[in-house]
């Protein structure tokens, strides 16, 4: 099927050759590695069917290459979020204090000014509060 369709796809009889050629030489290199490479991931086992690797050097370089990239990608994983969480600690820390700053100085700034404040609130709706003045307060945009 590869040498009557593949002229289709871009595959002539000397480029079939040529792959044929590399996996007899590399095929289990090719399907070890592969793993670590996205395309050649979904790829490998077609091209090792195509070329006729055994199936026992097939599952060996197969399996060999699924523990390596576990195992790599997991560690990898495992040390990156050491280091954030390294990292993020002192961070946290810091805008907890810059958070708990700012809720501070805004609650002296709202002491500060309450009697201002107060006295804005009175002109806005003088006299005392009714139903009449709290509706009216709610219907204004923020």
């Amino acid at each position: 099927m590869l040498v009557r369709y593949g002229c289709y796809v871009g595959l002539s009889e000397p480029r079939i050759k040529v792959g044929q050629y590399l996996f007899q030489r590399h095929g289990g290199k090719i399907v070890f590695f592969g793993r670590f490479v996205a395309l050649l991931r979904v790829l490998a086992a077609v091209l090792a069917g195509v070329n006729r690797m055994s199936w026992l050097r097939f599952f060996i370089a197969n399996a060999a290459g699924a523990v390596v990239w576990a195992t790599v990608f997991g560690l990898g994983a495992y040390k990156v979020g050491e280091a954030i969480e390294r990292l993020t600690k002192p961070a946290t820390l810091a805008l907890a204090g810059v958070g708990l700053v700012a809720l501070i100085a805004w609650a002296l700034f709202l002491h500060a000014h309450r009697e201002d404040l107060e006295a804005e609130a009175e002109h806005a709706l003088p006299g005392p509060l009714t139903k009449q003045t709290i509706k009216r307060a709610q219907r204004w945009p923020a």
